[in-house]
């Protein structure tokens, strides 16, 4: 059924065509349905919700039958998202060249460990997503237990690890790969990824930049010192050329077919990776020789294996943006009677107040694809409130990103705190509150100047 959704959503892409996209979320909430023996109560809990919302939306709203079709669309793409980057996961996952990248990345001295790891989290997290952080979680771990002071230890995995994720993270506000950028280019009208990207790459450099200082200047005092290391050996262009070598292939692919076609960058992204995908799993076979029939039989292992796996994910997921679009349109009416104006409120301020809403909801257990969907359409249009569509997906999406830093519920910080061995609220509230407050703060600043200068 996911299969099938993303089959569906490639041809709704390139086809234009709404049926293929309410195919996609048909597949997608059957395979939802069908996944409902083996997923948690909270899953299931969520499914629920879907089916009451939609009750809801019947009795009292007269224009139901559209939004639900919305709501399908809209579940349809995650699943079809979803299911294109573990693609490319699974694939990744497979391949030694690029475990001995992040195998060199966590050698690296003290000096430019926290540097090296972050630059490897985010070029990590744009193929792997959060596969990025369990395999640069690993290699780092095992390179630091190898350390037999237990304090310089304790200090250097927690160091590593929000290196990595901070890293990561910092793919959020402009990655096409990421959920932050899908969902949040379709609930903006008239946003367009080119057009966002040069302000997007100002948080990223914020988010990276503002945790290597702090690393830097607030180094841990350690009560012995520790004993001198060597380089890691071998030059950096080498080692990371597999995983730069990729980047580049699919942001050139990308690129080609994105003018080629027309497609927006997020369709011909959705195309593109599991074909990368599949072709890079048949260079994977015993021998070094391409085999197709290796990388059919990793495409059925993928299909029958990983994704039902990943079972409860796909359900939160698909669930989060159906229950936010219906959710959604049945809050719209319920603000208009309130008589509550958004478009009254200074435009700086709403923008700063979205930025802030994500991180705050996902202290609350609430996913950003719900947050982000539940708001989306109560929202001003960018032109009603005088801004531009990317001040408003630059402040959408830099809380999402901050939410992932923060929120003991996100991927990453369970993952960073599993590794740590130490609970998710310490990762989000401890070891990332310093960072979180100076991101903030400059992030806020960065989109009021995006707001009043008309950026």
């Amino acid at each position: 059924m996911l299969i099938a959704a993303l089959a569906s959503g490639i041809a709704g892409e390139f086809s234009g065509q709404p049926a293929f996209s309410t195919m996609a979320g048909v597949f997608a909430l059957t395979g939802c349905l069908g996944f409902w023996p083996g997923i948690s109560w909270t899953s299931r809990g969520f499914m629920l919700i879907a089916a009451g919302l939609v009750a809801l939306s019947a009795i009292f709203q007269a224009d139901w039958e559209p939004t639900l079709v919305n709501a399908v669309q809209k579940g349809g793409f995650i699943a079809a998202f979803f299911t294109a980057i573990n693609a490319m996961r699974a694939a990744a996952g497979g391949s030694e060249p690029i475990v001995a990248c992040g195998r060199f990345l966590a050698a690296q001295p003290p000096g430019r460990r926290y540097l090296a790891l972050t630059v490897g989290g985010h070029l990590f997290g744009l193929i792997l997503i959060y596969g990025g952080i369990a395999l640069l979680g690993t290699l780092a771990t095992e390179a630091a237990e190898k350390e037999p002071d237990p304090e310089i230890r304790r200090h250097r995995i927690r160091r590593m690890l929000v290196a990595i994720q901070r890293g990561f993270v910092s793919t959020l506000p402009w990655s096409p790969l990421s959920f932050a950028s899908a969902i949040t280019l379709s609930i903006v009208p008239g946003a367009e990824w080119a057009q966002v990207l040069p302000y997007s790459l100002v948080g990223v450099l914020l988010f990276s930049g503002i945790g290597w200082a702090l690393d830097t200047i607030f180094k841990p005092r350690l009560s012995t010192p520790p004993r001198p290391r060597g380089q890691a050996e071998g030059q950096w262009l080498k080692r990371m050329s597999p995983l730069l070598v990729l980047l580049g292939l699919l942001a050139g692919l990308t690129a080609a077919l994105h003018l080629a076609t027309g497609v927006r960058i997020i369709g011909t992204v959705m195309a593109l990776v599991p074909v990368i995908a599949l072709v890079w799993a048949a260079f994977q076979a015993p021998g070094g020789r391409p085999d197709p029939g290796h990388a059919l039989s990793r495409a059925k292992g993928f299909a029958f294996g990983d994704m039902p796996e990943l079972r409860n994910q796909t359900v939160l997921l698909v669930m989060a943006a159906f229950i936010g679009t219906v959710g959604g349109h049945l809050a719209a009416p319920l603000m208009a009677a309130s008589g509550l104006d958004l478009t009254v409120v200074p435009a700086p301020l709403l923008l700063v107040l979205l930025f802030w809403f994500v991180p705050l909801t996902g202290q609350l257990g609430m996913n950003p694809i719900l947050a982000v969907s539940l708001i989306g359409p109560i929202l001003p249009a960018p032109e009603a409130l005088g801004v531009t569509p990317a001040a408003m997906v630059v402040a959408i999406t830099s809380g999402w990103a901050l939410s992932g830093a923060t929120s003991p519920f996100t991927a990453s910080t369970l993952l960073v705190a599993s590794f740590g061995r130490v609970s998710a609220r310490r990762v989000g509230l401890i070891w990332n509150g310093p960072y979180t407050l100076a991101c903030g703060a400059c992030l806020s600043a960065w989109i009021v100047l995006m707001a009043v200068a008309g950026l």
